[in-house]
């Protein structure tokens, strides 16, 4: 069967976080988008795990439902957790996505962490040893795990990052290298990115919202062809099976708020040769930029952009369909209109068959003209983006028409 999975999210105890990270409405929210499989996030927190042992019951296939529900959502028990340590002469700051198949093999881990750290100080506990003890501890639990370097590029707790990240998977693992089946590519970098450094070839590339409210699941995901099993996800991951990892759900890259350089302080936003030219200081208060996900893949890439290699995994840019209403009727995501009209959609059809699947002529039935332009703005590629700098999340145009703009367009022409 084909089923959609976003494997990275956080609890309500997960620092900025919504309070309603919680399964019930999570369940609600995933139905909403037409997502199948949804990781739990942060089930090394003591409180969550007990709030996830009461709410969900196992499948027996290493996946969970919901109590007094179908199986339409099922869960994946799943946390990431952050590891500060020096390594190379260099301060390292990494957070790495755990999949586990049972609440047995989780609370063998959280035995594991909870001598190494405090599990409640936050849902994503910070620890002070290195990745490969890292690796070796949780899959000396159970080999049935899978550890995924999270958000990849990020400059910060990024395993490739420019700050506090590595060169290389290899230089970060070291001899647990081999266990390591996947990177998370992140909000501010998608997968043709990626596909510039050969050193990637062997690895599969996963996408996830890395969501810290409901609202904001989905919008990067995985779209599998397999049993809706933990086993076999685990395994198509491992294998990087074209017949069975179909394609990505991409965030644009620009959007994401680490795509170019910048000072978010002084409002600078840089390609990466302009902060060459700036000796990479930034011009107002002579302080070092922050260096983005652009930047650090150019620094890395033996490839040149626009590289595919053969048989690689595809991948789908979308933008969120709130994000598509609120443009349309010229209000912001959250307001009462947005939400109102979002929940009138979906309960129509599920948001991914609305924004990839349906018809045009069927979406007409019940999308309103603006809003059905904007969709097929977006299924085209046809949409205007400012990318994102230090922190700042990138600006994205549906209708530049309705301001003037010197944003630079983006095609997909094809992917549809």
């Amino acid at each position: 069967m084909m089923f959609i999975a976003d494997l990275h999210i956080h609890s309500k105890y997960s620092r900025a976080t919504s309070k309603d990270m919680e399964v019930t409405t999570l369940y609600k929210w995933a139905k909403w988008k037409g997502i199948k499989v949804l990781g739990t996030g942060d089930f090394t927190h003591p409180h969550y795990l007990a709030e996830l042992k009461k709410d969900l019951e196992p499948l027996g296939n290493g996946l969970f439902k919901l109590k007094n529900k179908g199986d339409e959502v099922c869960f994946m028990l799943t946390s990431e957790v952050s590891n500060i340590f020096s390594a190379q002469g260099k301060g390292r700051r990494i957070h790495t996505l755990i999949l586990a198949p049972s609440f047995e093999v989780v609370d063998k881990i959280n035995k594991q962490f909870s001598r190494r750290g405090d599990l409640l100080a936050d849902g994503r506990p910070t620890f002070g040893f290195n990745l490969k003890e890292l690796v070796k501890m949780v899959l000396d639990v159970s080999s049935d795990c899978l550890l995924v370097p999270a958000h990849a590029w990020t400059p910060w707790y990024g395993l490739l990052g420019a700050n506090g990240g590595f060169d290389s998977i290899e230089e970060a693992f070291e001899n647990e290298t081999k266990n390591i089946y996947a990177i998370e590519t992140g909000l501010s970098s998608d997968i043709a990115m990626n596909w510039r450094l050969s050193a990637l070839d062997k690895i599969s590339l996963i996408s996830n919202s890395d969501a810290h409210s409901p609202h904001k699941i989905g919008r990067e995901a995985n779209v599998f062809t397999c049993e809706c099993d933990y086993y076999e996800i685990i395994d198509t991951i491992k294998k990087k099976d074209r017949d069975r990892f179909l394609c990505t759900i991409e965030f644009y890259p620009q959007e994401g708020k680490y795509h170019y350089d910048g000072h978010r302080k002084c409002n600078v936003s840089f390609s990466p040769q302009q902060t060459k030219k700036h000796n990479y200081l930034c011009p107002v208060c002579k302080q070092r930029l922050t260096v983005g996900v652009m930047h650090r893949v150019e620094t890395l890439a033996d490839r040149p952009q626009g590289f595919r290699p053969p048989n690689a995994i595809p991948e789908i840019h979308l933008i969120p369909l709130e994000e598509i209403i609120a443009e349309a009727v010229n209000r912001q995501v959250g307001t009462k209109t947005v939400r109102e009209e979002y929940e009138r959609l979906v309960n129509h059809a599920p948001e991914f068959e609305i924004l990839l699947k349906l018809p045009l002529d069927e979406l007409a039935h019940f999308v309103p003209p603006k809003i059905l332009e904007g969709i097929i703005r977006v299924r085209e590629g046809n949409v205007l983006i400012t990318p994102g700098f230090d922190g700042v999340y990138g600006e994205i145009k549906i209708f530049p028409e309705s301001k003037k703009t010197k944003k630079e367009p983006i095609k997909q022409a094809g992917l549809f």
